[in-house]
């Protein structure tokens, strides 16, 4: 289903429709087939118009088997298309999916449309001749139903065969047979007199320019590369395989034409320790993780700030605690990146709004680590890093500059003498003649970096670190309010990827003429230096989160706003309806 999900995406980028998606797959790496915890799902929206969400309501549902019925109907709305596998829903995987009858036959689908298609039969009759076994056959189902979905659709087609022929090209049988399957399903749409109609979907008027499709780890990726090559320095990732972070490790390996070097560690320790490394060695240096793994990196990451060192920590969030649901996204290690190390040790964060946000987010990362000389946490979660958009590819000469300078003079050297405007510290490659000094986890003294046990050392160096990160907030951009910038009853302040929910629900309720207005915050550590002051014109503040409202924490804490949290934990992200009922409320009273 993400292979399919992921190719009408590809199809639906080339029509020129705006898009965004929700891929959702079991969390366990072998769930049972057939049952609700075994559904792998993918979900798209496309449009001719600017989109922010993969939709609260899918227009179709197309279950292939008892289980993917039962685990999203609850989604269709009354009067929605929903296409099944007919021979799927026997005996064995109606009890398996918790079903006591058939829902095909009780009348329990009534007010759906309902299209009973024989896929596994079509299928098997399009690859007869073939002389493949019946798991292979078995397995081009979901051919079969991207070629009747592209007909529905009027999808463009040629990009999937391309696909197809690229992916099978050393498996002639395989790729004849899935070519068969697709385009069978696309015949059939045609010929069956079981749909009353097809649509199609204009092309979105959008900002000219070279677009691809892209997700939030390729994004990500693709950041980190555009911020080393600027910089002038080789990119160093050192990271352990973890769901669903591992994308961003797999697509800088595949980079080797640039000066990229990616470690696969044998744990989370060794990842960071060994960005801590490189990033003491002169590289750009990144690690990756998630949920548990961002626990393991806490004792490394306070390494790296009190030597002050600029390695970017990427924390793609999923639901937890503990394992958790490891492919389903949440926001709660906010907290975390804020306070989770030992000792007073502020470190800049930064949070990625869609999947092609990750690209700008991963790039100001680095560029506020190496001109700060400060570890960065950058914070997106698994609805970004699956979800894909079109993404306008950037003029590679506008991206700011990012400006490494090493210390190569030894006169009046001192490893912690600092900038007068940043506060960072001078970045002295290991080697230098001249440039020897000491880092290591004790505290340092002021200037020379020698061990000191002094109280007021002690004091003096954990100040000028704060001082230093707050600063940051010196060039973060002036907030902006969309909607009333003056003021108004209400505005929803989010972070992360309850941008695109949000900034939907306060278009809608704007349309009915609420006075309601969202701001959405990429920098969280520091806070943008005019937030509150935005926040207090503003009669209510309600806080949207999908945790149990650490953001509110913070912004009731540091600005004694009377703000109300909306929350949710369920490793699923918001419903614009959602939203749109809670805006309501607050606004009745």
């Amino acid at each position: 289903m993400q292979l399919t999900g992921m190719q009408f995406t590809a199809e639906s980028a080339l029509a020129g429709n705006d898009i965004a998606t929700l891929p959702d797959f079991p969390a366990e790496i072998r769930a049972p087939a057939g049952t609700l915890a075994g559904v792998s799902g993918f979900q798209l929206n496309f449009s001719s118009s600017e989109i922010f969400t993969a939709g609260d309501e899918p227009n179709v549902l197309v279950a292939m088997n008892p289980a993917a019925l039962k685990a999203n109907l609850e989604d269709v709305p009354p009067n929605g298309l929903i296409i099944v596998d007919r021979e799927a829903f026997t005996d064995a995987n109606l009890k398996r999916a918790g079903y006591t009858s058939n829902p095909l036959s009780d009348h329990s689908l009534d007010k759906y449309q309902v299209i009973e298609v024989d896929v596994t039969k079509l299928t098997t009759l399009a690859l007869h001749g073939l002389g493949l076994n019946n798991r292979a056959v078995f397995r081009c189902r979901n051919m079969f139903v991207l070629g009747m979905l592209s007909w529905l659709y009027q999808r463009p087609t040629q990009s999937t065969i391309q696909y197809l022929e690229g992916r099978f090209k050393k498996t002639p049988d395989v790729l004849e047979a899935n070519l068969r399957a697709f385009k069978s399903g696309y015949n059939y749409g045609e010929t069956t007199e079981m749909f009353a109609s097809s649509y199609e979907v204009p092309a979105a008027k959008i900002k000219p320019g070279l677009y691809r499709n892209i997700t939030g780890n390729a994004a990500t990726a693709l950041g980190f590369v555009a911020a080393a090559v600027k910089s002038g320095r080789p990119l160093f990732l050192g990271s352990y395989p973890i769901t669903p972070a591992s994308d961003v490790l797999h697509e800088l390996s595949a980079l080797k034409n640039f000066p990229v070097y990616t470690f696969q560690a044998e744990d989370e320790i060794a990842g960071v320790a060994s960005a801590v490394g490189a990033a003491f060695g002169g590289a750009i240096a990144i690690t990756t993780t998630s949920g548990p793994g961002m626990n393991l990196k806490e004792e490394a990451i306070g390494l790296a700030v009190k030597v002050e060192l600029p390695p970017v920590i990427t924390d793609v969030q999923r639901a937890g605690p503990s394992t958790g649901m490891p492919t389903k996204p949440e926001q709660a290690d906010l907290l975390m990146a804020m306070y989770g190390r030992h000792g007073e040790s502020p470190i800049p964060i930064i949070a990625a709004a869609t999947p092609a946000d990750c690209f700008e987010c991963a790039y100001e990362a680095v560029r506020i680590a190496v001109k700060y000389m400060t570890p960065v946490v950058l914070m997106t979660d698994g609805q970004l890093a699956n979800g894909a958009e079109p993404w306008l590819l950037p003029d590679a000469d506008k991206l700011p500059e990012i400006k490494v300078e090493f210390r190569t003079d030894p006169n009046g050297f001192m490893p912690y003498s600092r900038d007068e405007k940043t506060l960072a510290r001078p970045w002295a490659i290991p080697g230098t003649p001249g440039l020897e000094h000491r880092l290591g986890g004790i505290t340092g003294e002021n200037l020379t970096g020698n061990i000191s046990y002094s109280p007021a050392n002690h004091e003096l160096m954990i100040r000028i670190r704060a001082r230093k990160v707050a600063g940051i907030a010196q060039e973060i951009p002036p907030t902006e309010v969309f909607g009333d910038p003056n003021g108004g009853d209400l505005v929803v302040l989010g972070w992360g990827s309850t941008f695109g929910p949000i900034r939907e629900a306060v278009k809608q309720a704007r349309e009915k003429g609420r006075k309601v207005s969202h701001i959405h915050l990429r920098y969280l550590n520091p806070l943008p230096r005019d937030l509150a002051d935005q926040l207090r014109k503003f009669k209510q503040v309600m806080v949207a989160e999908m945790n149990m409202g650490q953001l509110l924490k913070m912004i009731r804490a540091d600005y004694l706003i009377d703000a109300v949290g909306f929350n949710k934990i369920q490793g699923r992200p918001f419903k614009v309806s959602e939203l749109v009922t809670r805006i309501d409320r607050a606004l009745e009273g």
